[in-house]
């Protein structure tokens, strides 16, 4: 005997013949509280669904084994970030039937004429940042999220204005908030907003938002990126070719959580992001010049996944998440301790970059890792770039710089 679940779509006292129909034959009957209040007179044993869900599922599994009618009600498509999947997953594809309906997702495309198509979409429920919307909104022009009561559109657009407003709020955000409030219901609301306007406003609790990309960043984000392009104070950056092979040995991918330490203006940060897209990058840097220049560089290059953090390694590290790739590039001295936090805290089997100019610091992190038996390479990167000299060219050599690229062992 199949577990059936229903789409309820966007109004539940609209159904299909066929979805009433196997509602109506339940003897068991699962749904969120707000969805079971539209059955309260329906004779089945109620089961609400709620976190942990392992007690309900259990239970339906129970009720299936002593041949109850078991059907499980869910608002918009049951496969819309809905409980479909979490049942297929824990009963198997052969023991769900599922019934869909019009996704929140659809009928907001509805709304503002939009193939949906053209949409990506993410659930923000439980989710502690917004780390995957930035990701997406890196990689798409339309993206829309389903909120919580603690990722509501205000919360999201001044999220987008911290990191996407070029040169303290000079510029135009590049994007604009569509959201949809109390879809299919006499107080339906669908606005389209500034981000200045939305990050003001307060909205139903049943809400979806559309984030919209209006413009491209200013900058273009990619490898290689112009010394001179980043807002740098002092100009103190590591320049180009020296990013190239430090981040070659780092070795970035999709997904990654990537500490960047002694950060300076995040010229690093902002390429890693370039090349994972997915993700997040934690730029930390204790100056408060720098790191307004890491949240100017953000912006100008919609680096997203880029956090600046203003603190002063290792104190401010316990409360970050912990890293599957760690780039050092300041905040050395004459001890051991920044490495030994940053080791303890980087997860088995990932990389560790590290960049010295001075052979006592080198020598430092040497020892330090083959005391701690991490397999290492070291590379001398001794760049020199061409400039126009008397009609011709001549180069002119910056520091040498030692790139230590170290695993820490499984």
């Amino acid at each position: 005997m199949s577990i059936h679940v229903v789409g309820l779509g966007m109004d539940p006292g609209v159904l299909p013949e066929e979805h009433e129909e196997r509602i109506y034959l339940a003897q068991v009957l699962v749904g969120g509280e707000r969805q079971l209040e539209w059955f309260d007179d329906h004779p089945a044993e109620k089961l609400v669904v709620k976190a942990p869900l392992d007690p309900v599922l259990q239970t339906i599994g129970e009720r299936v084994q002593e041949g109850k009618e078991v059907v499980v009600v869910a608002s918009g498509d049951p496969l819309y970030f809905g409980i479909a999947h979490t049942l297929i997953r824990r009963f198997g594809e052969g023991e769900v039937d599922i019934l869909p309906n019009i996704s929140s997702l659809q009928a907001a495309a509805s709304r503002i004429k939009t193939p949906w198509q053209e949409v990506v979409s993410v659930s923000l429920h439980g989710r502690q940042n917004m780390g995957e919307l930035l990701s997406l909104l890196m990689q798409h022009d339309k993206v829309a999220a389903l909120t919580d009561q603690r990722n509501i559109p205000s919360a999201i657009a001044q999220t987008l204005l911290e990191r996407a407003v070029v040169e303290n709020g000079s510029n135009k955000p590049p994007f604009m908030l569509w959201v949809f409030e109390d879809m299919e219901s006499e107080k339906e609301r669908v606005s389209r907003y500034t981000l200045e306007e939305a990050a003001q406003m307060s909205f139903s609790r049943l809400n979806m938002v559309l984030v919209e990309r209006t413009a491209p960043a200013p900058g273009e984000l990619r490898t290689g990126i112009p010394d001179e392009a980043f807002c740098c104070e002092s100009r103190v950056i590591t320049k180009w070719p020296v990013r190239a092979v430090g981040l070659a040995g780092l070795g970035p991918v999709p997904g990654d959580v990537v500490w960047d330490l002694g950060a300076g203006c995040g010229a690093v940060s902002i390429e890693a992001a370039a090349i994972i897209r997915r993700g997040r990058i934690i730029a930390v840097e204790r100056r408060g010049g720098r790191v307004a220049d890491i949240r100017r560089n953000v912006a100008r290059f919609g680096a997203l996944i880029v956090e600046a953090v203003h603190g002063t390694a290792p104190e401010c590290l316990e409360e970050l998440p912990e890293p599957d790739k760690i780039f050092i590039g300041g905040g050395l001295s004459t001890t051991t301790e920044l490495l030994e936090i940053a080791a303890s805290r980087l997860k088995p089997g990932g990389r560790m970059v590290i960049h010295c100019v001075l052979l006592d610091s080198l020598a430092l992190v040497k020892a330090f890792l083959k005391q701690n038996f991490w397999p290492h390479e070291v590379t001398l990167i001794h760049p020199s770039q061409s400039r126009e000299l008397a009609g011709d060219i001549h180069f002119k050599a910056h520091n040498p710089v030692f790139v230590i690229s170290a695993s820490k062992p499984e």
